[in-house]
């Protein structure tokens, strides 16, 4: 099995307990050391043998364990993208009645033990596709839903790291991954758990439609603009209210809703913003009369933790909820207890005193309000220490040779039937009308459209999936209906041709390079590498990374407003002093 074994250099330093740094000055000072077999310039790959021979000549003590070489086996045995399916199918053979090619594996270390090892080291290895909710993060939802005895759902499951070691007599889960579902499958199958495991979009294609669980968690996909918002606007989950285009994570608490039990728990985290945005306050309004919505805790450097109840015939409605900050997961346990107790607690809201115009739920704005300012000094140093811990996503490039793709231009894409491009006029009137307009502001933004128009045949519409580019050099890949906005271009592709998020990265890219003092730029000549569509995906993945960390600094500048805005106002009306 070990013949096509390999290993990263942070395996090396793992193997011999070493720094990350040690392994580079072992390559750089020791001729001998093993050249790369694989990988790429930033992250090679080494042949496990090779690296075992000479770690054991320079008197390095070195012990791989068989479970640690059936993983290098794994991922050496093809490229990352595939790594997810050998997984998947060491899980099958790990359960198979003769254990397969890990055999000897299951036999030393259990089939269990074993496989959860392969998961871990998965996890590992592509953290920033998989999005795990961390453990401790994970055991408080389900600790606070109580699902002891019952069954307990999990409609984005992953790998299933919320169903598995859980006090559920029984559990379902949902995952849009294939490959992911299928792991998820395995550590359940493998614990013996009682469960099902369905495939596909849970708010699209809901996998257990009619199916009540006693207790519901969840952690989904944040800011997605594309969850399906024209298909479902009369589904029958909306009892809250229709979730806006922008608000897809209140789509998802209305959908835990819908399978709870009466009586029964919902925990599902939330982005900070969910809180307080305009587009969702009907509905936060809503959860509240009910008295579905019970709890927010704003959790330690990460989101906010939404705590409801599906609302059961005969229940008295409650006056007060909880809204609060902690610095430690096990805080929450100890204020949610309480403010069962008394509902009434110091760290409780009562729900009139919520339902204004802007129905911000946000916990930091209600400590300022209860204490009357008193909390500013505190306020400000979590705003800070929160802007601190930012983490800003990382795009994943590697250093690539000098040589550059050949080229086409859109407008011979356009000949070949690749894609179509429209304009928009400068004469489009806004401000009355139904039909919703994609402004160059919305579009720069990232936000739903915010104007609005009366039909008219001359108006150019946006679909779901077209590319829509401004002439201040932001193009984007939308997943709405809209009316395409003043001095905006769409280009609608042949998605099995042409990338769409490659196409709108290239635009980008040729509008950063414009010279600066150029009035016009001619759209159908800018220059688009011909690459295959595979390729074309690739980089569209990295255009999208480096979107998403756009899209992350602009939150992160928006934190940042905040800790000046309390810093300056805090000094002026004496709430904080100049520090010693």
């Amino acid at each position: 099995m070990d013949q096509d074994a390999t290993v990263s250099a942070g395996d090396i330093a793992r193997l011999v307990d070493v720094g990350r740094a040690a392994v580079s000055n072992w390559r750089r000072r020791h001729e001998d050391f093993p050249q790369p077999v694989g990988g790429t310039a930033s992250s090679p790959l080494f042949s496990l043998n090779e690296v075992e021979d000479w770690l054991r000549r320079n008197g390095k003590r070195v012990d791989v364990s068989p479970v640690e070489r059936a993983w290098q086996w794994l991922r050496g045995a093809g490229d990352d993208l595939g790594l997810g399916d050998r997984v998947a199918g060491a899980g099958a053979d790990l359960l198979s009645e003769d254990g397969g090619t890990l055999a000897p594996l299951a036999a030393e270390r259990g089939a269990l033990e074993a496989f959860e090892f392969l998961c871990a080291r998965y996890l590992e290895a592509h953290s920033r596709q998989l999005d795990a909710t961390p453990a401790d993060v994970a055991a408080l939802l389900v600790r606070l839903t109580r699902p002891d005895g019952g069954t307990l759902y999990d409609p984005a499951c992953g790998l299933g790291t919320m169903l598995v070691d859980t006090p559920a007599a029984r559990v379902l889960g949902q995952e849009i991954d294939d490959t992911t579902a299928t792991i998820a499958s395995h550590r359940l199958r493998l614990r013996s758990q009682p469960g099902e495991i369905s495939v596909g979009d849970a708010l699209r294609q809901d996998g257990f439609a009619g199916e009540l669980a006693d207790a519901v968690v969840c952690d989904p996909p944040f800011t997605e603009r594309s969850w399906g918002y024209e298909e479902l606007a009369g589904d029958a989950r909306w009892e809250y209210g229709l979730p806006p285009r922008g608000e897809s994570e209140l789509a998802w608490v209305q959908h835990c809703l819908s399978h709870a039990k009466p009586g029964g728990l919902v925990a599902i985290l939330m982005p900070s913003a969910a809180a307080s945005r305009r587009p969702g306050r009907r509905i936060r309004a809503n959860l509240l009369r009910a008295g579905a919505l019970r709890a927010i805790v704003t959790l330690p450097a990460g989101p906010d933790l939404w705590l409801l109840r599906r609302p059961d015939a005969g229940d008295r409605t409650p006056s007060h909820v909880l809204l609060t900050e902690v610095d430690d997961l096990s805080t929450v346990d100890r204020r949610w207890a309480a403010f069962q107790t008394d509902h009434a607690g110091g760290h409780s809201v009562p729900i009139v005193d919520l339902l204004d115009e802007d129905v911000d739920l946000s916990p930091a704005v209600q400590s300022l309000r209860r204490s009357g300012g008193e909390d500013t000094h505190l306020a400000f140093v979590e705003a800070l220490t929160a802007l601190t811990k930012t983490v800003l996503p990382t795009p994943e490039l590697d250093k690539a040779s000098q040589q550059a793709p050949p080229m086409t231009t859109i407008g011979e894409l356009a000949k070949a039937g690749l894609l179509t491009m429209k304009h928009a006029g400068a004469k489009l009137t806004t401000g009355n009308g139904e039909l919703p307009v994609l402004t160059a502001d919305d579009l720069a933004a990232g936000v739903e459209p915010s104007e609005r128009t009366a039909p008219d045949p001359d108006l150019v519409e946006v679909e779901p999936g077209d590319v829509v580019a401004s002439p201040m050099g932001t193009a984007r890949v939308v997943g709405y209906q809209a009316i395409l906005g003043p001095y905006l271009a769409v280009y609608r592709v042949d998605p099995t041709r042409l990338d769409p998020y490659f196409l709108a990265g290239v635009l980008r890219a040729a509008a950063s390079r414009a010279h600066q003092g150029s009035s016009r730029v001619d759209a159908r000549r800018t220059q688009v590498p011909r690459l295959p569509l595979a390729e074309q995906q690739a980089y569209g993945r990295a255009f999208r990374q480096l979107g998403t960390l756009e899209d992350a600094l602009r939150e992160t500048a928006a934190l940042g407003e905040s800790v000046i805005r309390l810093g300056f106002g805090g000094l002026m009306d004496g709430h904080l002093r100049p520090g010693d």
